[in-house]
């Protein structure tokens, strides 16, 4: 099969297209053909470095969710998942590839009506954006501020937040991005690339999602209200935004971190069945900005990490 592989970190040019040997799925294991795998801001910096920190060292196939169809069933597994629509959920291993490798705690189908690009598209993002808006709440008239309001999961939350009936401000960089924040739905569109942002916003706010993190996550804390609750869960500026603890409890704020979306597998196939759903019930719309064959996954990650991508990149095998 066709796979993309990292012999060693470094830039985008380090992901190469390989030849390997096709999956042969374990007891409790399927192999599905891969029709669209997702990618993430924080897979090029696996790529790029951080490896280690999640357990990856070259050489391997980056890439943590796919969907397409089941071809092959390990021992154990009903037969009836062959010829099925699933898709490899978020914690899965490997999936810039042709062919796929799942055990069945990562298999989740994908409804009638959902298209396999959809699925993709929301495996990490609807699943983390799902467990982030239960945690946080969300209540009808409550004030939202989301920061990265245009990525693959803030496109999301935007949806979530607006559904919820909150008062939703989306905060993103760029004429382009901040359209696309205002079709989403949200009440306010506020371009941090400007000075002065934080003066846009309009105000404080009940709830902050952090999708961004570092300066940006900082110079959003003091907008929100004593009692608030915060969710630092983003970092493409560089590194996770850390609040002052101390000042945090003084204030009576809620803090939630990465950790707090660490989901275990049952809580990721109940998240995800969640997303998949509501989009296939045409309430939830993942943006899909562009899709990229696997082979040119380094131009991918290229427009990735220039902030090219509004919404979700996809490889398509």
């Amino acid at each position: 099969m066709k796979a993309i592989r990292v012999d060693g970190f470094g830039g985008p040019e380090v992901l190469v297209p390989v030849e390997l040997a096709d999956p042969v799925p374990g007891a409790g294991e399927v192999v599905i053909a891969a029709e669209a795998v997702d990618t993430l801001y924080v897979e090029t910096q696996i790529r790029g470095g951080w490896g280690p920190r999640f357990g990856m060292h070259p050489p391997f196939v980056p890439g943590g969710a796919a969907a397409g169809t089941v071809v092959a069933v390990g021992g154990g597994v009903a037969p009836d998942w062959l010829g099925r629509r699933a898709l490899a959920a978020a914690g899965s291993r490997g999936t810039y590839a042709e062919l796929v490798r799942v055990p069945l705690e990562r298999l989740v189908p994908v409804p009638d009506g959902l298209g396999l690009q959809e699925a993709a598209a929301l495996a990490h993002d609807g699943v983390t954006g799902a467990s982030i808006a239960a945690r946080a709440g969300i209540t009808a008239g409550a004030r939202v501020l989301i920061l990265g309001a245009a990525g693959g999961m803030g496109t999301l939350l935007v949806q979530f937040a607006v559904a919820a009936g909150a008062e939703v401000i989306g905060a993103a960089r760029g004429g382009p991005k901040i359209e696309l924040v205002r079709r989403l739905g949200a009440h306010r569109a506020v371009d941090y690339g400007e000075d002065g942002w934080t003066d846009l916003v309009g105000g404080p706010v009940d709830i902050l999602l952090d999708g961004v993190g570092g300066e940006l996550g900082r110079a959003a804390f003091p907008l929100v209200r004593d009692g608030g609750w915060v969710s630092s869960h983003g970092a493409p500026s560089g590194g996770f935004a850390e609040p002052d603890p101390q000042d945090a409890r003084r204030r009576g704020i809620t803090l939630s971190g990465i950790k707090e979306v660490q989901l275990d597998p049952a809580q990721v196939q109940q998240f995800t069945a969640f997303a998949l759903g509501e989009a296939a019930a045409g309430r939830l719309k993942p943006v899909i900005a562009r899709t990229f064959p696997l082979a040119e996954a380094a131009l991918a990650h290229r427009a990735i990490e220039a902030r090219e991508v509004p919404g979700k990149a996809l490889l398509i095998p």
